[in-house]
């Protein structure tokens, strides 16, 4: 009896020959799937043998190739290029961070300076303060490896990336450099293990908005005030009092840009109704506060600390509604509750300041403050 032997990383479908081969752990990250799969366009097991032969010394050849482009230079430390304070004339990673603040930092937070920082702290570490052009695309890899060792989510790792590209580019832009941003064509990897934020509930909201209620300070005005409008923490916390207008037939919040807090998209300036629990906290803010600022906790003329006030509030937040509850929920429940309603998708847009989904949403002055208030009030008490 003969026994048919398929040749080495083959197998057949409808009598043609495929060659299969895993990707090797260590370079997993060159590839965007796990395995080399192709159709040898053969039916003969001859030509299939000289074929996969030939498919396997090349693989063989280009991921020994990969391995050595992913050493470290042997005695590398021992570089004078690599010497302590020493470079090749042009900018190390430290110095194009500098030059990307000041740039970019005008007019913006303080979010951004600081997040240059940190990204720029973590290349440092893993791969040192050399000058731009003498980081190769081997230790992009390197360094998002790295970062998941650090147990970052792809999510963040794609942050930190997009932070340090910018840097690089930004560098290479306004001095004219010739030279290639080592962290431009890094394969990073999904976002299968990021968390997604979930909406308050409607039992989580309600016991929220009484407990606001009832302790009555700053702080619940601030919860509260996001509860029933769907608003960022940071537009909430940056507002002046003259931003809060009661006096008219349709009490509003008016979201707009200032020099302590800028807004993250152009849809983002917007009026939005108070209802609810967002009005109660409106009247508060405008009787009880002597401030131009509705939080003089959080904000200032220079600076706003969206960033302390998300982690009081969202502490706060979790011992009532819950470990999953935080602030940034409101957000997405507000959505959540106007669909409930079947409100108008370019409505919902326009209540949240969330980017346009269509050339059309941008013609016209969109809906009134009468039709947001409508909407708005159906979903104030309703349950979700």
């Amino acid at each position: 009896m003969t026994v048919v032997q398929f040749p080495s990383y083959t197998y057949t479908k409808l009598g043609v020959f495929y060659y299969s081969r895993r990707v090797p752990r260590d370079l997993l990250h060159h590839y965007i799937t796990g395995k080399v799969v192709m159709s040898l366009r053969t039916k003969s097991s001859i030509k299939a043998l000289h074929v996969s032969q030939s498919i396997t010394s090349k693989l063989n050849d280009y991921w020994l190739k990969l391995r050595l482009s992913e050493m470290d230079i042997p005695a590398g430390h021992l570089l004078v290029a690599n010497a302590e304070g020493s470079n090749t004339g042009v900018l190390t990673i430290s110095e194009a961070r500098d030059l990307y603040v000041k740039l970019k930092s005008a007019g913006r937070s303080e979010s951004l300076s600081a997040a240059a920082q940190r990204y720029c702290s973590y290349v440092i570490k893993c791969l040192g303060d050399r000058s731009l052009d003498q980081y190769t695309s081997a230790d992009g890899g390197k360094f998002c490896d790295w970062l998941i060792k650090k147990g970052m989510t792809s999510s963040s790792v794609k942050r930190v990336f997009n932070t340090v590209r910018a840097m690089v580019n930004l560098a290479v832009q306004e001095l004219g450099l010739n030279v290639q941003n080592a962290f431009s064509r890094v394969y990073l990897p999904d976002n299968s293990d990021s968390v997604k934020r979930k909406p308050i509930s409607f039992n989580g909201r309600k016991a929220i908005q009484a407990e606001c209620e009832s302790i009555d300070d700053d702080m619940r005005w601030l919860v509260a005030l996001i509860s029933d409008t769907g608003m960022r923490l940071s537009e909430a916390a940056g507002l002046l009092k003259t931003d809060l207008v009661l006096d008219g037939d349709v009490p509003y919040v008016f979201i707009k840009p200032h020099s302590w807090r800028p807004l993250k998209t152009v849809s983002s300036q917007r009026k939005v109704p108070l209802v609810g629990a967002s009005y109660w906290a409106a009247c508060r803010i405008t009787e009880c506060t002597s401030s131009e600022f509705c939080f003089p906790r959080y904000a200032s003329k220079t600076k706003l600390k969206s960033n302390s006030a998300s982690a009081a509030l969202n502490k706060w937040i979790k011992t009532i509604a819950g470990k999953d509850a935080v602030i940034h929920g409101f957000r997405h429940s507000v959505r959540d509750r106007l669909r409930e309603v079947n409100a108008p998708t370019d409505l919902v847009d326009q209540v949240g300041g969330w980017a346009l989904q269509s050339i059309g949403q941008g013609y016209g002055d969109g809906y009134k403050l009468e039709q947001l208030h409508e909407w708005l009030s159906k979903i104030s008490d309703q349950r979700i």
